[in-house]
Parts: structure tokens; C-alpha cells; sequence
């Protein structure tokens, strides 16, 4: 049947499995919208691109399909540059799909103009492609989720001239997945082994686990990229038991490894002396985790030469030292076949030595730390203890810039893994509402929360109008200490005398009730622990305004 390609394109989405899309329409890219109801798609009108862009992020990370966006040509791009660029940063898969001129070369002057559209988006996602005809449309489009679910995920815009949007198209062909996938006629990128890289050879995982069973303080240190790994029943309990490692989360991590192993070091490869630890390891296993610098926050991690490296992208493995062992598998795979074979060879090698990690040495380090997040950010481990008491287990947690989350991260373990995400790398301000509302769409009657700060939320805060359009129930916690805190802090360790961190603040619940949400501002951590509860059960959204004064 032929249709407008724009009608197609939405068509062609729903085919390939996407439910719901975000974004603004406009006059460059009204076309897109013609088929999206009747294709059965869910659209969800945010109040600025930026917006639109955070809650296809929050909808990717949260239900693990891409998040899909339509934006108009030029400006609209534009905004939603910031959410594509934390997308990369985050590895999360995004679709960006946006009108463009017809011709830019020989004409001036015209509405939502850009000199390089195509080229100025492909500075912050994986690619930037033009789609001149149908066929490339539709191309570029299973090209982007073929690569979602065979590499590391990153953000890929897709931009279609209006003349092209407005021309009559034939249909797409119909998904059909190669036989080994299986028999549904939906595009999935969930990711098997087999999609991302051929089976890891058995004589490197005989080493990893001879190496792990000889060693006296053996180390794993999982990054998001290992969350795949852990399922009901998994490897990773029974191979950190098996060898009595000890174990490093980054922040995207969290939740790999149980609260209750009592060798879990936690996500504390920001404090100084994790360094110590990594040194004092003398088998080292970093499993899907870049190592980046807002992982450790200096220049090098600690650890010795000849620590071996599992992950999905070449690039981390390229950075690492000449003496280090990389394997370019996946973490699923390698995790499984490992614990097989250290059951194997745990049986036939004799006088193994006793792992020197205790639960006291453990204990140590985490006391001191939590004391080091205490003096650095007074008071605030207290609030994320009360907060943590209530919300459900299942909460899935969505956190801004701001001291609370910051210290959070540090000290709240997760008991589950992907249910705590934080704008890292790109660190855009603004991040939370919209994230959390994108994830509430995805987790329908599920728990989902929003942690921003005072200055965060200026940045996003139209789009609380949308979660009281949609009647989430959805808590946003608003931390306001009535400044740049951060920043203050900062400026003031570097002997700068603080400047220009102070912003007048609006009556933050008096605007949330105009918008339509339900709003509280607890004055005792009791009574936001009970508000929390409540919002958790509301008919819509709930600003819960805490300031450094409750207690």
C-alpha cells in the first residue's frame, strides 16, 4: 500500500516493535505524524526537544528497546542535541528521526535553516545519515536496530528531506528475523552472545579461571555492560563465592553484584584509595566497564599490569596497558562458561591458597568511606537512608546533578542491577524529570522516581506537565539547598571566591499546583518517608521539596 514516506517510516517502526515515540510536531515534520495512530503507536508530546530526547532515553534504559524521537528540522535538532549526546556517553539506544531542507547549498533565508544539520548531529550519537529516497529511509532505519542489538549501543539520528517525507512510498518489506533468533516477526535488540561477538574460546576461559583460583586477593570489577550477566539463578554469585573474590562496582554497575556478599566493596572506585585496593589485587577482572574518568576520577585506575579486561567495544580495549589481557566477548557469555569452569578445575588443582580478602578488611574500608561522604556532604547520608527505607525494592530511579544523588550513589547499594540511572559522562543538568517520565511510560505500574535538584529542574520543569497529561505516579524528589552547591564547593577547594551560584528560586510546590501535581514539603524525614509512599499510589505526580533542614 502506498503512503506518504512519513506515514511508512511510523509504520515501519511499529513493525519493528516500537510502541511509543516522543517528540513535537511542526510543519517540517507534520508527514511523520500522518501514520503514527494508525500504525498504533503511542505518541508522547513533550514540551521542548530537550525533553522529548531525555524521555526516550529514560524509555530505552527502562524497558531495554530503543527510544524513539520525531523533532522538526533545524532548532528542533538542535535541542535535542544534549539528550543525544548523554545517550552516547551512556550507551543508551536512541532513534532520532528529523525532517530536513530540501536544499541548503543554493537557497538562504529559509525557515529553521542550518548550515550542516546532518553534519552537526553526528558530533554527539554513533552516525548522522541523510535518507534521500524511501529505500534509504527504510535501510538506515533496520541498519540503526541491527546495530542496537549487535554492538554497543549509542544514539543514530536519521534525517529525511520534506519533500521526500511528503512523496508517496511503497510499504517497507516486513521484519523476518534470520532463523536463529527465533520465530517472532518483531526486530528485537535484545542482546544474545551470538550478536555480539562469537562464542568466547574455552582455552581463555580456563586461563581466567586458573589465574582466579591461584590468586591470593582476586577483584572483579563490574561496569553497566556486565548487567546482562545477572539473572535469576546467574554465574556471578557462585563464582565470587567460589574464589572468595572481592568485588568494585562503577555507578552504572550497581546492582551486579548482592548488598549481602560481604566482600563487595560497593561503587567506590571514586574514592582515592580504591586505587590501594586494585593495586593490592593480584588478579584483576574488569567486566564491561570503561574505567572512564567519571568512573575513577583520576588518571589511572591502580591496578597492576596483566589484569584482564572483557568487554563489547574495541576502543576500551585498545586503552589498555600493553601487558593487560582484553577480550573482546561478550560478559554473559564469558561469566557462564567461566563458573563452568571453575567448578571444573577447582576440583583437580590441589593446595590452592586461601583467598586473603576478609569480610573485616571490607567492612573497614566501607566505614571509612561513608565517613569521608559524610564530612564531604553533611547530613545528606541521612536522607538517603530515610528515602531508601521508602521506596519499594523494585524502584526504578532516575537522578540529576545534584548533591543527593551524588552522595547516593556512593552510599544507597541496589539489590538489582539497571534500576538506578544517572545522567554520567555528558553530566547534563535537567536530566531527571523527563528520564523518569520516559521510564514510567515503559514500566506501566511499576515504581519509578526522580531525584533533581533545585537548579536541575529549572532546566526541565515544563515537562512536569506531561506527567500530569499521562497521570504518572510519580514521586520527584527536589533537593534545594538554594544554590550550585557543587559548584560553591568547588570554587572554594580552588581558593576562588564563589560566584555566581546563587539563582532566585520560584515557590517550587505553588508552581508544581499550577501545572496540575500534587505537591508536600516534609519537614521530618518521617513524613517524607511517608509522602514518598503515598506518591508512589497517586493519581499523578508528586513534588516533594526537601530542603538541608529536614531532620
Amino acid at each position: 500500500m502506498k503512503r506518504p514516506l512519513g506515514a511508512q517510516i511510523s509504520h515501519m517502526l511499529k513493525d519493528r516493535g516500537v510502541d511509543v515515540i516522543f517528540g513535537i510536531p511542526g510543519v517540517h515534520n507534520q508527514e511523520m505524524y500522518r501514520g503514527i495512530e494508525e500504525a498504533g503507536i503511542t505518541h508522547v508530546l513533550a514540551r521542548h526537544e530537550q525533553g522529548a530526547g531525555f524521555m526516550a532515553d529514560g524509555y530505552a534504559r527502562a524497558s531495554g528497546q530503543p527510544g524513539v524521537a520525531y523533532v522538526i528540522t533545524g532548532p528542533g535538532l538542535c535541542n535535542i542535541m544534549t539528550p543525544m549526546g548523554q545517550a552516547y556517553s551512556d550507551s543508551v539506544p536512541m532513534l532520532v528521526i528529523s525532517s530536513c531542507l530540501d536544499e541548503t547549498a543554493a537557497k538562504r533565508g529559509q525557515l529553521h535553516q542550518m548550515k550542516d544539520q546532518r553534519g552537526a548531529a553526528a558530533t554527539v550519537c554513533d552516525w548522522s545519515e541523510e535518507a534521500r529516497s524511501a529505500k534509504a529511509a527504510y535501510t538506515l532505519i533496520d541498519r540503526a536496530f541491527m546495530e542496537f542489538g549487535a554492538q554497543r549501543a549509542r544514539p543514530k539520528h536519521l534525517q529525511v528531506p520534506i519533500a521526500q517525507l511528503e512523496a508517496r512510498a511503497e510499504a517497507p518489506t516486513q521484519w523476518r528475523p534470520a532463523p536463529s533468533t527465533g520465530a517472532t516477526n518483531k526486530m528485537t535488540v535484545t542482546r544474545v552472545p551470538s550478536a555480539i561477538a562469537p562464542p568466547v574460546p574455552l582455552d581463555m576461559v580456563d586461563m581466567i579461571a586458573l589465574r582466579l583460583l591461584h590468586a591470593e586477593r582476586p577483584l572483579f570489577v563490574f561496569g553497566g555492560g556486565a548487567r546482562g550477566a545477572v539473572y535469576p539463578d546467574g554465574p556471578i554469585p557462585s563464582i565470587l563465592a567460589r574464589v572468595n573474590a572481592a568485588t568494585l562496582t562503577t555507578y552504572a554497575g550497581r546492582g551486579v553484584v548482592s548488598p549481602d556478599w560481604d566482600l563487595s566493596f560497593g561503587a567506590a572506585l571514586a574514592r582515592p584509595d580504591s586505587a590501594a585496593i586494585l593495586d593490592a589485587s593480584d588478579c584483576v577482572v574488569l567486566i564491561g566497564t570503561d574505567m572512564a574518568e567519571v568512573d575513577i576520577w583520576r588518571e589511572t585506575a591502580g591496578h597492576r599490569p596483566g589484569a584482564i579486561h572483557i568487554n563489547i567495544d574495541p576502543e576500551v580495549l585498545a586503552a589498555a596497558h600493553p601487558s593487560d589481557i582484553c577480550l573482546q566477548y561478550d560478559a554473559s557469555d564469558v561469566l557462564s562458561k567461566l563458573h563452568s569452569a571453575l567448578e571444573k578445575h577447582g576440583e583437580n588443582v590441589k593446595q590452592l591458597p586461601k583467598s586473603a580478602w576478609s569480610a573485616e578488611i571490607v567492612a573497614g574500608y566501607r566505614s571509612r568511606w561513608r565517613a569521608e561522604v559524610e564530612v564531604e556532604r553533611p547530613g545528606i547520608i541521612t536522607v538517603c537512608d530515610a528515602l531508601r527505607e521508602a521506596v519499594p525494592s523494585d524502584t526504578m530511579i532516575y537522578s540529576d546533578m545534584t548533591q543527593l544523588a551524588y552522595t547516593a550513589k556512593e552510599v544507597w547499594d541496589m539489590d538489582r542491577p539497571g534500576h538506578w540511572h544517572h545522567p554520567s559522562g555528558f553530566g547534563t543538568l535537567g536530566y531527571a524529570t523527563p528520564a523518569a517520565i520516559g521510564g514510567a511510560v515503559a514500566r506501566k505500574g511499576q515504581p519509578t522516581m526522580a531525584i533533581i535538584g533545585d537548579y536541575g529542574f529549572h532546566y526541565t520543569m515544563g515537562e512536569l506537565g506531561v506527567a500530569v497529561e499521562l497521570g504518572l505516579p510519580l514521586p520527584i524528589i527536589l533537593w534545594d539547598n538554594a544554590k550550585l552547591g557543587e559548584i560553591e564547593d568547588s570554587m572554594t577547594r580552588a581558593q576562588i571566591a564563589p560566584n555566581a551560584v546563587v539563582a532566585r528560586n520560584p515557590d517550587f510546590c505553588k508552581l508544581a499546583e499550577a501545572f496540575g501535581a500534587h505537591t508536600a514539603a516534609p519537614k521530618t524525614l518521617t513524613d517524607m518517608q511517608d509522602a514518598v509512599r503515598d506518591a508512589f499510589t497517586a493519581d499523578g505526580p508528586t513534588l516533594i521539596y526537601l530542603t538541608p533542614s529536614i531532620s
